[in-house]
């Protein structure tokens, strides 16, 4: 049986490979989905994805399945807390953006907006579908990853700086970059929100 051909940076890594066929560029439009896997994002700066895929389970265990009302009522003694969890990071500072993220979330939501179609509204409500050949195509950040970094900064969100942005709308389908000779380059075009 020939192998799939992937976008090479999931390489052989089992968990890894799932989560590029199955999740990676596939379009998210549920606000809690959308609000977990931006703190997500943010969790990985410096580091690579795989290791936050392994913690993400962890991840929801520790903050309250990402329900942002529950998050937002963390204490100081709650982090310290979160401190010692060695399924997740351990920075204080990523340990606390994501209750700051809680906060600015809920703020959104309070605005008479929903999350969702704050987000989407980057993109102008529809995927961006690139057609590049090859990873090294592929930019790390983009105009409009550098205009949402910058109105999540002021809505009162950390760790949303615009390669992390971009990553995220990588990974919730707002921008489509399978490499064209990737086995679910059509696929995930044809789900594209156009």
């Amino acid at each position: 049986m020939p192998t799939l051909q992937r976008c090479p940076w999931c390489g052989s890594d089992q968990l890894y490979q799932q989560y590029h066929d199955k999740v990676w560029g596939r379009p998210v439009y549920d606000s809690v989905e959308l609000f977990a896997k931006l703190c997500l994002d943010g969790q990985q700066a410096g580091l690579s994805w795989i290791t936050i895929l392994r913690k993400q389970q962890s991840y929801y265990q520790a903050y309250a399945q990402f329900q942002a009302e529950k998050i937002a009522l963390f204490t100081e003694q709650d982090c310290q807390r979160l401190m010692e969890n060695k399924g997740i990071v351990r920075n204080k500072l990523k340990i606390n953006s994501i209750v700051k993220n809680a906060k600015a979330y809920l703020a959104i939501e309070a605005s008479g907006q929903a999350f969702n179609q704050y987000i989407w509204q980057f993109v102008g409500g529809k995927t961006i579908v690139n057609s590049y050949a090859n990873l090294q195509e592929i930019p790390t950040e983009s105009p409009e990853s550098q205009t949402m970094s910058k109105a999540l900064k002021k809505a009162g969100f950390s760790f949303v700086g615009p390669t992390i942005c971009y990553a995220f709308m990588q990974a919730v389908g707002m921008v489509n970059d399978h490499i064209t000779g990737c086995h679910v380059y059509q696929e995930t075009v044809a789900q594209a929100k156009v």
